[in-house]
């Protein structure tokens, strides 16, 4: 059980490791998932583009790509998160970087928990969850 923080391309060190730790593994806890391997790499919106196109065919800018690896053994995957997203959404809905930053975090959790956001009920959804999850940090 494990979940790492790293970051590629860019200088960048998430504060309150082991809280955030804490606080995901809660999060999967209380939707009934076991956390197995989960890395949050942190890059840039270049990087971040560039994995969009290659493996998804997207050429939208985004602020997270979620690889889910998730079995039976618990919920797994690669979250990349672009920190240059975050700075700009944190401005453009008037939120504390920190905030933003953990919103993110707990969607990419979420979409390995199984939640979808495609249609506009699956969206309404991920954002109740994550309001939720956001409120117990």
């Amino acid at each position: 059980m494990s979940i790492r923080f790293f970051s590629e391309g860019i200088p960048f060190r998430l504060k309150n490791q082991r809280k955030k730790i804490k606080w995901i593994k809660m999060a999967a806890t209380r939707e009934r998932r076991v956390v197995a391997e989960i890395n949050f790499i942190f890059t840039s919106d270049a990087i971040l583009s560039e994995l969009n196109i290659s493996y998804l065919n997207h050429r939208t800018l985004t602020d997270i790509i979620t690889f889910d690896y998730s079995n039976e053994a618990g919920i797994s995957g690669d979250i990349y998160i672009s920190a240059d997203r975050i700075k700009e959404n944190a401005v453009k809905f008037e939120s504390r970087f920190e905030d933003e930053l953990d919103r993110v975090m707990i969607h990419g959790v979420l979409h390995l928990c199984g939640y979808k956001d495609k249609s506009k009920t699956q969206k309404s959804m991920m954002r109740k969850k994550e309001d939720a999850y956001l409120s117990l940090r």
